[in-house]
């Protein structure tokens, strides 16, 4: 399987598109394993260096780490939430076909249901 160089990586990372040769590797990189890892990292890692200015603020240490909790926790919170549509989104951004993440989902939901029929817990 073909890979990106370091710039399409970087432009990829940005929000742009790869060329058509890499679409197996944009496949399993949304929806293979550690796809929701990689998602997190990308979109949190990027926000810790402004973060860590907070600790620049005269006082004391925990009212700048409560200052950085206030802005990372709903960023984290929210980021969870739209994982699905920005699935969806970079799918179809790529010209590959959207419900690959709605399978992806379905194939979680099958699970579910076969452990609860096989340990009965609801």
């Amino acid at each position: 399987m073909q890979t990106p160089t370091v710039a399409q990586r970087v432009r990829y990372n940005l929000g742009g598109v790869l060329p058509e040769t890499l679409q197996d590797w944009v496949r399993r990189d949304l929806l293979g394993r550690g796809a929701a890892v990689r998602y997190l990292l990308r979109f949190l890692v990027p926000m810790m260096p402004p973060l860590l200015l907070f600790l620049l603020f005269p006082g004391p240490v925990w009212v700048s780490v409560l200052m950085m909790l206030l802005i990372f926790l709903p960023v984290v919170y929210f980021a969870i939430g739209f994982t699905y549509v920005y699935r969806r989104f970079r799918l179809q951004q790529h010209n590959l076909d959207y419900r690959l993440a709605d399978r992806n989902r379905n194939g979680a939901d099958e699970e579910r249901h076969r452990y609860h029929e096989e340990f009965g817990h609801e």
